[in-house]
């Protein structure tokens, strides 16, 4: 159950970081569900660091830091996809 709720966590993560994100964002679904999985991982271990992993009632600030640590490592993950597979990509498109 713990990995079902890692790709459920890490889906919802990643789409509100592409849609925070501006502009467009060409790196497919399945990749951006592993970066928010990762971005909920690096979100967890900065709160743990800091001391706010656990706290009474909803982690609000737990939830912050992955939020964030998703939004910086979908702005990452998609400019290293365009520069890895982006001109690949569109000039299948225009043949």
């Amino acid at each position: 159950m713990g990995w079902l709720w890692a790709i459920i966590v890490g889906f919802i993560l990643g789409l509100i970081a592409k849609a925070v994100i501006p502009g467009k964002q060409h790196c497919p679904l399945w990749l951006t569900t592993v970066f928010g999985m990762l971005g909920a991982i690096a979100g967890n271990a900065v709160a743990r660091a800091l001391g706010v992993a656990e706290t009474r009632g909803i982690d609000w600030s737990r939830h912050i830091f992955q939020l964030v640590a998703a939004i910086i490592i979908v702005a990452l993950g998609d400019t290293a996809y365009m520069a890895l597979w982006g001109n690949k990509n569109r000039r299948r498109e225009r043949a």
